[in-house]
């Protein structure tokens, strides 16, 4: 692969060793460990961790928020030390008393947190303490020979010499990873390496680290986006409560499997039980002959106050032309709506707030949140847009209780209202984007996508938050690409293909293979179809 050597840069330590594994032929091992604890103030991060990385190879670890994925990962690379246990790298017992020691040794970590000097270039943060040189000064040359084939193949397109602090969220992601990539480590933990990142930036990635192993690195992966999981690894540890309680091949395991691995309980079992639905006061969301060009035509449908609506369709089926024209984005070419508050469609998304309706994105980074601003600024955004007259600014005081009333309300974990809503999990994230629009209290929310990217637990949160919206006399129109969701959530699935509203499903009798039928041919499954298709 041009412009990429896995060849360790700064360490010339020992091959790794060869170990037998229980019903397996010799492996080659990377890096071992055995029995790792730490505990922070009394509270358990790790208890008797173990973990066997073969070497030339994906190994992902998974498991929820707390337990212990970073803490484990920090070991690692040198940031934080043990109480007890051994690592073993490269066939030596080692304790890495700092990053510099770990990375000399050809350990290189990417963390979720972005460590990067944002005063400084692309070119200088690749290179933030071995610069090379030439007859004693640094050679800026050799870094940018160094640097740009690097930048080319990860798909960053920025000038070296832009100072971070005017690139994109994304795109200072892609200087993190690349100057790892620029170092070339023998061992590569990625810690939600992609967080910040589309899906075609994702897939550039997965190529890049497929061709690096390919060259003999070994890369440690760490994600709670199992799709993403499942499509990289060749291994996977599932931690829970500091320990590894699942290690296995991925191509022996299933999603479903890693899910109960990691919550201690059936994927079926994390959907709320539904209650009795009973009428809820006020106005429908109705649609009549709904048309947009090509994207939607003639589509009909109701939805009740107290209602949870599923919206199921491929990409470009029409389901987020749907949602655009509700939420004010989109225009429409014929037909009639009457939301909830009793008027036609809004002019505009402001309109639309105004309005009390609500869009949670599933584009949360880019979409939904200001990610350099305070969880506090994040859930005022509404109410201060919204505000159709008078002083439209909030007092300080005014946007730290809307804060701690959403971190209240919806368990947003955060160290307090000023903290910034990049330092937050994917979870908390979200619940940011759900908690600034509970505080103008909308009467119907658009949810696209509302778990994406979050990991299991925060999931779990985020359905019952659902059901209550929902119990709250709230009209909920839900659309999700994961089919278990739609299945388990959702009174009614709507099923769109190629821009009509093909059939509708009851909620909690169609499986997900029948809404995998109906969005792919248009029609439902008949049930010798059905019959067949049973595992």
């Amino acid at each position: 692969m041009a412009g990429f050597d896995a060849r360790p840069a700064f360490s010339s330590g020992p091959t790794p060793f060869s170990a037998a594994t229980p019903g397996t032929a010799t492996a080659t091992i990377a890096v071992a460990v055995s029995g790792l604890t730490k505990s922070y103030g009394g509270v358990e991060a790790l208890v008797g961790m173990d973990l066997t990385v073969a070497a030339g190879t994906v190994h992902a670890v998974v498991g929820e928020n707390g337990a212990g994925k970073s803490t484990l990962m920090k070991i690692l690379a040198g940031a934080v030390g043990p109480d007890a246990g051994e690592i073993v790298f490269d066939g030596e017992p080692v304790r890495f008393e700092s990053p510099e020691a770990a990375r000399r040794r050809g350990i290189g970590i990417v963390y979720q947190e972005l460590s990067l000097f944002p005063e400084r270039s692309v070119l200088a943060n690749l290179f933030p303490d071995h610069q090379p040189t030439r007859l004693g000064f640094v050679d800026r040359g050799r870094m940018l020979a160094l640097a740009r084939p690097v930048l080319a193949r990860i798909g960053l397109r920025a000038d070296p010499d832009t100072p971070v602090s005017e690139l994109a969220i994304d795109e200072r992601q892609l200087v993190e990873i690349s100057r790892l990539l620029v170092e070339r480590p023998r061992v590569l933990i990625l810690d939600e390496p992609n967080s910040a990142l589309n899906e075609l930036e994702t897939q550039r990635l997965f190529v890049i680290l497929r061709e690096l192993v390919a060259t003999g690195m070994t890369i440690i992966y760490v994600s709670h986006r199992l799709e993403e999981v499942f499509a990289i690894a060749d291994r996977i540890t599932v931690m829970r409560n500091g320990r590894a309680v699942l290690t296995r091949d991925r191509a022996v395991l299933t999603i479903p499997e890693v899910v109960q691995a990691m919550v201690g309980t059936r994927q079926d079992e994390l959907f709320p039980p539904r209650g009795e639905r009973l009428a809820a006061p006020g106005n429908p969301l109705e649609v009549r002959g709904l048309t947009v060009g090509e994207e939607l035509t003639d589509v009909t449908f109701t939805a009740s106050p107290g209602e949870i609506v599923g919206l199921a369709g491929l990409e470009g089926s029409g389901v987020a032309t749907l949602l655009g024209v509700l939420f004010g984005t989109r225009r429409h070419g014929a037909g009639e709506v009457r939301c909830p508050d009793g008027g036609r469609l809004p002019a505009s998304p402001t309109a639309a707030a105004r309005r009390g309706i609500g869009l949670v994105p599933a584009d949360r980074r880019r979409h939904g949140l200001m990610l350099e601003r305070s969880v506090a600024w994040n859930v005022a955004q509404v109410a201060v847009g919204a505000v159709a007259s008078g002083n439209p600014w909030l007092r300080q005081g005014d946007l730290v209780a809307a804060a701690q009333r959403q971190m209240a309300n919806l368990r947003i974990r955060a160290e307090s209202p000023a903290t910034a809503v990049d330092r937050l999990s994917g979870g908390n994230q979200q619940k940011v984007v759900i908690g600034k629009w509970l505080e103008v209290s909308p009467r119907m929310m658009l949810l696209d996508d509302p778990t994406r990217g979050v990991d299991v637990g925060s999931k779990r949160e985020i359905y019952v938050l659902i059901r209550r919206l929902a119990a709250e006399g709230r009209v909920i129109l839900f659309r999700s690409t994961e089919l278990p969701e739609l299945v388990g959530l959702a009174d009614r699935i709507l099923v769109f293909y190629r821009g009509r509203l093909a059939l509708e499903l009851v909620g909690g009798e169609a499986t997900d293979r029948d809404v995998l039928h109906a969005i792919n041919t248009g029609r439902a499954a008949e049930p010798a179809t059905r019959e067949e298709l049973q595992p």
